[in-house]
């Protein structure tokens, strides 16, 4: 069965125990996906009341395709779940490869290496969707129901949680690859994705307090 499958509890237990996956990366997909899931939630509780229809066509419709959006979102990060625990699993594989002999040893470090590629791309895909999660529901700040505003904050929380999560988990892989440029560059990825999507958060904060 896979993960994302499993029910609440399940899952919480099966991160609670002795095996190191599923870890970081697929709780972050997974709370990236909550945040999702709640902003669309918002949404649903917007869509078809009568201040909303009051707006402007354009702005209905820029709300309805972020909504739209959302739900790609959540549906790509529900996948990236059971996805980064399969990453995970490539590298401990990678690593058990023999190593007696020198065609051994350098079959093995490329494999190692090669599964590390896939294990910092899962995440980094993480980060980008939470981080364009947040760029989403931002709009919503101004134009969802709000009597919903503070689970808008906590969508922000949850996304802004779920892209932190998932860039350290990029990271902590880096020193597996040879390649420095790619090492820099993913690097500097990082950093604007994490100073643009907590500036964001704030953003949307600072909106959900003002309607407090």
């Amino acid at each position: 069965m896979k993960l994302v499958e499993k029910s609440v509890v399940d899952f919480i237990d099966e991160v609670d125990s002795a095996s190191p996956a599923p870890g970081g990366g697929s709780v972050s997909a997974l709370v990236g996906s909550l945040g999702a899931s709640l902003s669309r939630m918002v949404g649903h509780l917007t869509v078809n009341k009568k201040k909303f229809k009051g707006y402007s066509e354009e702005i209905q419709w820029d709300f309805i395709q972020r909504f739209e959006e959302l739900y790609n979102i959540k549906s790509e990060l529900n996948v990236l779940v059971d996805r980064d625990t399969e990453a995970f699993n490539y590298v401990m594989a990678a690593f058990k490869l023999p190593k007696e002999t020198e065609e051994e040893k350098a079959a093995r470090n490329a494999a190692i290496e090669e599964a590390t590629y896939k294990a910092i791309d899962v995440p980094m895909v993480i980060g980008e969707l939470s981080y364009r999660g947040l760029e989403l529901i931002e709009y919503f700040v101004e134009y969802g129901n709000k009597n919903a505003i503070t689970d808008l904050g906590v969508s922000a929380l949850l996304l802004a949680s779920a892209l932190e999560g998932a860039i350290l988990n990029v990271k902590i892989n880096l020193p597996g690859i040879s390649d420095e440029e790619y090492v820099e560059t993913t690097k500097k990825k990082c950093v604007e994705l994490l100073e643009g999507g907590l500036e964001i958060k704030k953003r949307v904060l600072e909106g959900v307090e003002t309607n407090l």
